[in-house]
């Protein structure tokens, strides 16, 4: 299991654990956590996914996949260069502990 802590806009935190090999999109939304909606299941289609990287984990999660930038520019929130799609983000031993913030709108 790899633990995932999410970071709601308003600062309230819920943390689960999640499987190896998810996506972060994918914990959250098997986890019903607030904040992600993840409507296009994952095929980079949308950007209801849309998180922010804590900075202590921007190097670990690594760059943004080809499209992402794309996407993003349809994302309700403010894009920063810590914004991700976490259904691009997949879940591994080394990101045991990752921290991701969640804007303060999808839709």
């Amino acid at each position: 299991m790899v633990q995932v802590t999410y970071v709601a806009h308003d600062g309230a935190e819920t943390t689960i654990d999640a499987t190896e090999g998810d996506s972060v999109m994918q914990a959250a939304v098997a986890n019903d956590v607030d904040g992600i909606v993840g409507e296009c299941g994952g095929a980079m289609m949308c950007a209801t996914c849309h998180c922010y990287v804590d900075q202590a984990w921007a190097e670990r999660t690594g760059p943004r996949d080809e499209g992402e930038d794309d996407m993003l520019e349809g994302a309700a929130s403010e894009i920063t260069e810590r914004s991700r799609l976490s259904c691009q983000i997949k879940l591994t031993a080394e990101l045991d502990g990752l921290v991701v913030h969640l804007p303060e709108e999808q839709l």
